[in-house]
C-alpha cells in the first residue's frame, strides 16, 4: 500500500514538472508565433488586416472648430488696444471618411503610394449652432497685405481698393464661410489676377492631401507605415526650413512600426504643421478593454531653442521671436505661400508669456489643449487620437494702408483652434478583442496556469513524497 502511494505521488510530482516545463517552452514559442503572426498581418500589402483598416479607417474621425470672436474691434483699430477674445463652438465636421485612392504598391523600393481625400461633412448634433452663425473676425486678405505686397507704392494702389470695397481690418463672417471660403470683397476689385476666394481652409473640400509614399514593411517590418515622400519630396527636401528640421520623419501618426516600447520616441510627419514632430510616453490607459501606450507631445517640442537647441531651425521670424527667445508659435508661412500664418497650440499652451500679451480671453489647459497618441503596444495602430492646435495670423502696422495704420505694435491674432479626434468603434474594438489582444492574453494565461499549476504540483507531490519517506524510515 505504501509503495504504490509513493509510486502516486512520484508520479504527480513528474506530471506537475512536466507541466511547468510545457508552460516554460510555451512562453518563448508563443511570443515567436505571436510576433510571427503580428509581423505578417502588419504588412500593408492585399489581404493583410493592417492594409484593410490602412486604406480606410473603421474609426470615425471628427473635427471641432472654436471660433475666436473679437469682441473690441473698434478699440483695436483705433486704440491699437489689447485684442479681447471670446471662443465660440464647437462647431463639428466629420472628416477622413474617404478611402485612400490611387494606392500603387513598388515591389522593388517595397514602398506603397497614395493620396489622402479630403472631405467635411457638418454635424449639426454635435455643434453648438449651425453654420450659418456669424463672428467678427479678422479680415485675413487685409492682415496679410502687408506681408504680401510689402511696396509702399503697391499698398497705395490697394489701399484705395480696400477703401472702395468698405474693408476693415475686421469683418462679420458666417462659421461656412470663415472655414471654408467666401469671395472676398476687397480681392474682388483688383484689377490684376488674384485669387478672389478666401477661408482659413480653402481650398479642402475636393482636394487631396499628398502623394505620400511609405514603406509597406514587407522587407522590413520596423519601417512599415515610415513615409519615403511627401508630395515627390524626400527625406530633407520639404524646403520650408533650414538643416535637420526640414527632414520627413516617422508615420502620418494613423500607425507606427509594431512591438511598441515604453522608451520609444514615436516621430510623426503632420501637413498641417508643414513639420515633423513626436510624441514621448505618458502613461497606459485601458480602451474599451485594449491596454494601451498614450503618448503625448512635450512641451520640449515647442521650447525655445535656448531651451531644446534643436529646435534653432524652427525659428524663422527673429523680430516675432524676440531673437528666438519666445517660443510658443511656429511660423508655417513657406508653406502657405507667404501668408503669415502661425501655428500653436490651443490658448497658446506652453507659449512664453509675451506670445499673449496683446490678447485677453484665453486660458490653455494641458488636459484640454494637449495632443495625444493612444497606440495599442503590439500592433503598433493608433486606436485613439486628439490632434489639437490653433491658427493664428500675425498682423503688423502698415502706414500706407488705412485699416492698419493706427496700429502700434505687431498683434498674433488667434483665429480659431482645432481638435480633431478619432476612437476605435465598440465593432472594431471587440474584433481587435477577439483577434488579438484576446488572443494574446488568452495564450499568456494559459502559459502562467500551466508554469503555475505545475511548480505547485511539482512541490507538493515531492513534499508528501518526502514526508512519506521520512516517516517510514523511522
Amino acid at each position: 500500500m505504501g509503495c504504490n502511494r509513493n509510486r502516486g505521488l512520484i508520479a504527480g510530482a513528474v506530471i506537475g514538472a512536466v507541466l511547468a516545463v510545457f508552460g516554460g517552452i510555451l512562453m518563448p514559442v508563443g511570443d515567436m508565433l505571436i510576433e510571427k503572426t503580428i509581423k505578417k498581418e502588419a504588412v500593408l500589402e492585399e489581404g493583410t488586416i493592417a492594409f484593410k483598416n490602412w486604406v480606410k479607417t473603421g474609426t470615425e474621425v471628427y473635427r471641432q472648430f472654436w471660433i475666436f470672436e473679437v469682441q473690441n474691434p473698434e478699440e483695436v483699430v483705433v486704440n491699437s488696444s489689447n485684442i479681447k477674445v471670446k471662443q465660440r463652438g464647437p462647431y463639428t465636421y466629420r472628416v477622413r471618411y474617404l478611402a485612400k485612392d490611387n494606392i500603387t504598391q513598388d515591389p522593388e523600393s517595397h514602398t506603397v503610394s497614395f493620396v489622402q481625400p479630403n472631405g467635411a461633412i457638418f454635424e449639426p448634433s454635435l455643434s453648438a449652432g449651425t453654420e450659418n452663425d456669424t463672428f467678427t473676425v479678422l479680415n485675413l486678405a487685409v492682415a496679410a497685405l502687408p506681408h504680401l505686397y510689402p511696396n509702399a507704392f503697391v499698398q497705395v494702389v490697394l489701399n484705395s481698393i480696400i477703401k472702395k470695397s468698405k474693408s476693415s481690418m475686421f469683418q462679420t463672417r458666417t462659421v461656412k464661410e470663415f472655414l471654408w471660403g467666401y469671395k472676398d470683397p476687397f480681392l474682388s476689385l483688383v484689377p490684376y489676377p488674384v485669387p478672389t476666394t478666401v477661408g482659413v481652409f480653402f481650398p479642402y473640400n475636393n482636394t487631396v492631401d499628398g502623394v505620400y509614399k511609405v514603406f509597406n514593411g514587407k522587407d522590413d517590418i520596423n519601417k512599415v507605415a515610415i513615409i519615403d515622400t511627401y508630395k515627390g519630396k524626400n527625406l530633407r527636401n520639404l524646403s520650408y526650413w533650414a538643416s535637420y528640421c526640414d527632414m520627413i520623419n516617422g508615420t502620418d501618426a494613423a500607425s507606427f512600426p509594431p512591438f511598441v516600447e515604453k522608451t520609444r520616441v514615436l516621430q510623426f510627419f503632420s501637413s498641417d504643421i508643414c513639420r515633423s514632430i513626436y510624441a514621448v510616453f505618458g502613461s497606459e490607459v485601458n480602451l474599451k478593454g485594449i491596454p494601451v501606450y498614450r503618448f503625448v507631445l512635450p512641451s520640449r517640442a515647442f521650447a525655445s531653442p535656448l531651451e531644446n537647441p534643436d529646435n534653432h531651425c524652427f525659428c524663422t521670424e527673429r523680430i516675432i521671436s524676440k531673437n528666438c527667445t519666445s517660443y510658443g508659435v511656429l511660423d508655417i508661412g513657406k508653406c502657405k505661400d507667404g501668408k503669415p500664418v502661425y501655428i500653436s497650440l490651443p490658448h497658446f499652451l506652453h507659449a512664453s508669456p509675451d506670445i499673449m500679451e496683446s490678447v485677453e480671453g484665453l486660458h490653455p489647459n494641458e488636459e484640454e489643449h494637449r495632443t495625444y497618441l493612444d497606440v495599442e503596444p503590439i500592433t503598433g495602430f493608433t486606436l485613439q487620437f486628439a490632434k489639437r492646435l490653433q491658427v493664428n495670423m500675425l498682423v503688423k502696422p502698415a502706414k500706407k494702408i488705412e485699416a492698419l495704420k493706427g496700429l502700434k505694435r505687431n498683434y498674433i491674432v488667434p483665429i480659431l483652434w482645432l481638435n480633431e479626434t478619432g476612437t476605435i468603434g465598440d465593432e472594431k474594438a471587440e474584433l481587435f478583442r477577439n483577434r488579438v489582444t484576446g488572443k494574446i492574453s488568452l495564450l499568456g494565461l494559459v502559459e502562467m496556469v500551466l508554469l503555475s499549476v505545475g511548480v505547485v504540483m511539482f512541490v507538493a507531490f515531492m513534499i508528501s513524497y518526502c514526508a512519506c519517506r521520512l516517516k517510514k524510515v523511522k
